[in-house]
This record gives C-alpha cells, structure tokens and sequence, in this order.
C-alpha cells in the first residue's frame, strides 16, 4: 500500500457479484491515473473479480486484506 489516503471508497459489503465490480467501475470513472479506491466486500468473488476487471481496464490492485468475513482491496486508477 501506498500509506495516503484513497481518493474514493466503495462499500460493496453484502452485494454479490457484479455489484461490487459495477460499484467500483462507477467509482473509478473520471478520476485520475494513480487515484486510490479502497473497496469493502464481504463476497469472496471480488478477490477474482476485481482483479480481473483491472487487467482490462489498466489499473493496478495494490493491497488486499482479509479480516473474517470483510475483504478491503486498494486499486490504483492506470491509463483506461
């Protein structure tokens, strides 16, 4: 992680699959390359998902975490 804060938030606990990943494509529109978003999930589908939907679109997954149910992934924003 890079230690500042993130530019946005997504908070996808209890949606399952594709909210969490509609959330943070709404979420990631118009920001700026190298802005953060920590996303908030408690369906286990986003440690694929949002992985996945930044190889398409260029952006980089930079923290993951798993505490119980919650997963909390930082993204940073590339060239889309």
């Amino acid at each position: 992680m890079t230690g500042s804060s993130p530019t946005g938030r997504v908070d996808a606990r209890r949606l399952l699959c594709p909210m969490p990943v509609i959330r943070t494509q709404a979420a990631a529109e118009g920001l700026a390359k190298g802005s953060e978003i920590e996303i908030l999930a408690t369906d286990p589908g986003v440690l694929h998902d949002i992985p996945a939907w930044c190889r398409v679109h260029g952006h980089e997954v930079v923290h993951t975490e798993r505490s119980g149910r919650e997963i909390r992934l930082i993204i940073r924003i590339g060239s889309s």
